[in-house]
């Protein structure tokens, strides 16, 4: 019942890892390759946690 009100954590940072890339992606584009590469490489952190969520997430 209260599960209704509880927020997915995958959906919370699968919305950051979406705004990290495009952050990224203007940096990139303003010619800041190395704000682009810091901010890609938590995108990357962030990727990782989002996956390891999903699969203690699947049954076995």
């Amino acid at each position: 019942m209260f599960s209704l009100f509880r927020q997915d954590p995958i959906k919370k940072l699968t919305k950051l890892y979406e705004s990290k890339l495009e952050k990224a992606m203007h940096a990139q584009r303003n010619g800041d390759i190395k704000s682009y590469s810091m901010i890609t490489a938590e995108a990357a952190l962030i990727e990782a946690e989002i996956s390891a969520l999903e699969n203690q997430k699947k049954p076995i």
